[in-house]
């Protein structure tokens, strides 16, 4: 887990919210009750299940219209508010622009704001930059400007964001912390630290207040880049600020730094600080942190005091599984892994194919092909079906044991599978051509070829090539 990737998350969140929100968060009940009641609720279950991101929900919209039914620009924002809770950004888009094209209703800054960071999501900064060329003057405030300059900054396009930016001064627009961390994240993001530095300075002599986020950006800059000096004084000036509540990530990258630099017990004595600030909303994902970060300066102790802490505070879902099971994996630890495991399958969650392919690899890697059976028939009688990870796991087993023929067939399985994403390791696939072809069997050498192209592993130049040498070894 990248602590780093949780601060550049903030970052956009913030900049995706702060700078043009008008009201605070809601649940949606609560906000449907409040903002329209009972229709309200029944057009959002209307939305609510087209889950495919390619499919229009703007024929749902247009039939309630037809319907003889109403609703407000509110409501409309409050759909839009939903939907990008839950990345349904395409939706959330269409929405925007439904309101304003079909509904004819009179966009606010916010509502333009909102319409650049869903442009930026779904169609890319080319769209953005279309769009915002035909935004009247009158419209392009604070909070356009702002969304315009998180939209270069999600798209890591630095020069242009270095542009709006100078425009936000020229405009006096330039004053907001939100607005420099944004850049600052940038910088620390594309490792330009020189300007990282530069636009510090000017902060500090602009007046423009650090926050919380400001100093965890420069943090984790300095973290990145293995600067002890430049991570510990930013940490001194926000331990100093009485105005500035720390909580348990800035530590935690702390930590990270230092167990870069090889500074073992520093790190240990931050992680512990880290600890101590931990919340009852933040601890699920604080816990797994902890869990991954110990491992890698091997303290094998204090993962398991932190995964009894995280069980006794917090009802573990998979997530935590996901965390903890590889943790142990690492010490080699396959008899806790093992009784953590079946933790897990005694909880009736959700079966994510991921937790049981955790130990199906590490078995496999040691050669224990065995065990990683064992697991793959556990899998299959608990009425789940095994994926194209699990084959190639255990193919790779076999490989080791020189299994070859169930190395190849299994192999095959892993390649097929449908809708997994898989990129078997070239020497593996090499390997098994070439068991095909020691034991002459060149027909189900020329089908594997064709399987490896047909799953688009190998182009058609290669498929030729090696075609080739397979009738080279016919002949």
């Amino acid at each position: 887990m990248k602590l780093t990737k949780s601060i550049t998350t903030v970052i956009t969140r913030l900049s995706t919210s702060l700078l043009y929100s008008t009201a605070t968060p809601f649940l949606a009940e609560k906000g449907f009750r409040r903002h329209g009641g009972d229709q309200l609720k029944e057009l959002y279950r209307r939305i609510s299940p087209v889950g495919d991101p390619k499919q229009s929900i703007v024929p749902i919209l247009d039939k309630w219209i037809d319907e003889g039914r109403t609703v407000d620009k509110e409501h409309l924002q409050t759909f839009i508010k939903e939907l990008r809770k839950y990345k349904r950004y395409s939706h959330a888009l269409q929405i925007s622009m439904w309101m304003s094209d079909k509904r004819y209703l009179e966009l606010t800054r916010r509502d333009v704001a909102v319409r650049l960071d869903l442009m930026s999501k779904v169609h890319g900064i080319e769209q953005v930059e279309k769009y915002f060329d035909t935004i009247t003057q009158q419209l392009k405030g604070l909070e356009v400007y702002g969304a315009l300059l998180n939209c270069y900054a999600y798209a890591k396009s630095v020069d242009k964001a270095e542009a709006v930016m100078q425009k936000m001064r020229d405009l006096g627009f330039a004053k907001m912390t939100l607005s420099y961390n944004v850049m600052l994240n940038l910088y620390s993001q594309t490792g330009q630290i020189r300007k990282f530095d530069a636009l510090s300075r000017e902060m500090e002599e602009n007046g423009i207040v650090c926050d919380a986020f400001t100093h965890g950006i420069q943090v984790s800059a300095y973290a990145a880049i293995s600067d002890i000096e430049g991570m510990e004084k930013t940490m001194t000036r926000m331990e100093s600020d009485t105005n500035i509540v720390r909580d348990w990530c800035t530590y935690a990258i702390m930590a990270n730094g230092y167990t870069k630099a090889g500074l073992v017990d520093k790190a240990v004595e931050m992680l512990k600080k880290s600890e101590g600030l931990i919340t009852s909303k933040t601890g699920s994902k604080a816990y797994e942190y902890l869990l991954t970060q110990y491992a890698s300066i091997g303290k094998k102790d204090e993962v398991l005091r932190i995964w009894k802490l995280y069980q006794d505070k917090h009802k573990v879902y998979n997530k935590g599984y996901i965390c903890m099971i590889p943790t142990l994996l690492k010490f080699d630890d396959f008899e806790s892994a093992e009784q953590i495991f079946m933790e897990w399958e005694s909880q009736n969650q959700y079966y994510d194919m991921r937790i049981p392919n955790f130990m199906i690899r590490a078995y496999s890697r040691k050669g224990l092909v065995d065990k990683a059976e064992t697991f793959v028939d556990r899998v299959i009688s608990k009425g789940e079906e095994p994926d194209g990870y699990t084959w190639y796991y255990l193919a790779t087993g076999y490989l080791q044991n020189n299994q070859t023929q169930k190395a190849v067939e299994t192999m095959k399985k892993a390649i097929a599978f449908r809708g997994t994403k898989l990129k078997p390791s070239s020497e593996s696939l090499a390997y098994c051509l070439e068991c095909l072809r020691d034991q002459g069997d060149l027909e189900k050498a020329e089908e594997f070829v064709k399987l490896l192209l047909d799953n688009d592993l190998i182009s058609l130049e290669v498929q030729e090539q090696l075609l080739s040498d397979v009738k080279a070894v016919r002949l």
